[in-house]
C-alpha cells in the first residue's frame, strides 16, 4: 500500500464562464445575437442623446464579462433629467424594439440608474456620482466603441 495522495482537483470557483462562439449568420439571413445587441446599444446611445444626456459612452464587454456584451453609460445634470433619460430609453426601446428591460434599479434621487436589457446594461449618473465610481476606468479593458460628449 502506498502513502500517496490522489491529485486535487483544480477548483473553477471565482473564473469566469466561458463563452459559446456565436455563428456569423443564421441560415434564414436573419441577423445575429451579436448584431442585435450592438445595434440595441446604438439605438439606446440615439434615445439618450434625445434626452440631452451628457458624455455618452459605449463599451463592448462581452470578452471581459459574461454580464453583459455593451455597456452604455451616460450623464444627466439633475434628478429630473436622469428621470427623463431612463424613461425615453424605456419608452423608446419598448416601441422600436418591442423590449422590455429585464430589470431596472435604483432612482433618480439617488443619482445613479441602471436599466438592463440582457446584452446591454445601461448606465445612468450623475456627474459626481460618475466621477466618484468611474465604471469606464474599471472597465477600461474593454474597447471604446463610441464617446459623445
Amino acid at each position: 500500500m502506498t502513502d500517496q495522495l490522489p491529485e486535487p482537483t483544480p477548483i473553477r470557483a471565482g473564473l469566469p464562464r466561458t463563452r459559446t462562439t456565436r455563428s456569423k449568420r443564421k441560415p434564414d439571413g436573419d441577423s445575429t445575437a451579436e448584431e442585435q445587441a450592438l445595434a440595441l446599444a446604438r439605438r439606446i446611445v440615439d434615445l439618450a442623446s434625445d434626452k440631452k444626456a451628457s458624455d455618452i459612452v459605449l463599451l463592448e464587454v462581452r470578452d471581459l464579462t459574461t454580464l453583459a456584451d455593451y455597456f452604455v453609460i451616460c450623464s444627466g445634470q439633475s434628478e429630473r433629467q436622469l428621470g427623463a433619460i431612463v424613461d425615453g430609453i424605456i419608452e423608446g426601446v419598448r416601441e422600436a424594439e418591442k423590449t422590455k428591460p429585464i430589470g431596472r434599479e435604483g432612482s433618480s434621487n439617488a443619482h445613479w440608474l441602471l436599466i438592463d436589457y440582457g446584452s446591454v446594461i445601461v448606465h445612468v449618473m450623475a456627474p459626481p456620482e460618475r466621477d466618484f465610481y468611474q465604471l469606464e476606468r474599471l472597465w477600461s479593458d474593454a474597447p471604446l466603441l463610441l464617446r459623445l460628449q
